[in-house]
């Protein structure tokens, strides 16, 4: 698949839930139809993909060593997220990420359900993530 090369022009995420599972590197094994339609991805492109195939490059890497940590020590993440549409344009979602276990509570992937980010909270994140960033390059 080519890089998606990130536009300024935002895709308003709203309506449904969108669903998206994993396993246990990411790698995507279900989305529902909403996730296809704010992704701009068929399902068939998504299926196997990593999920960071809509992740924007905007989103400090700290945020994904946390969101890490937290899933693989078997805990519920959440929060917001500004992901990438296939066209370029971003999105932003509020996101829970929860691990699912087998039946000997081992974690065998993850389920990530993610409704419209609250339209208050998301100039603090673009703050946070302009901070981190430029903490992480050390400027």
């Amino acid at each position: 698949m080519d890089k998606i090369i990130p536009k300024d022009e935002e895709y308003v995420f709203d309506g449904k839930i969108a669903l998206g599972q994993a396993d246990l590197k990411g790698n995507i094994t279900f989305v529902n139809r909403k996730f296809c339609e704010i992704s701009g991805h068929e399902a068939q492109e998504l299926l196997g993909s990593n999920f960071s195939i809509i992740k924007h490059p905007d989103v400090p890497k700290t945020v994904f060593k946390k969101m890490w940590k937290t899933l693989q020590n078997g805990q519920v993440w959440d929060g917001m997220i500004k992901n990438l549409c296939k066209d370029g344009r971003y999105y932003w979602v509020d996101m829970e990420i929860i691990p699912i276990r087998d039946k000997k509570e081992v974690v065998t992937g993850y389920i990530s359900v993610s409704k419209p980010a609250p339209r208050k909270n998301i100039a603090d994140i673009e703050i946070m993530y302009k901070q981190q960033n430029s903490a992480e390059q050390g400027v």
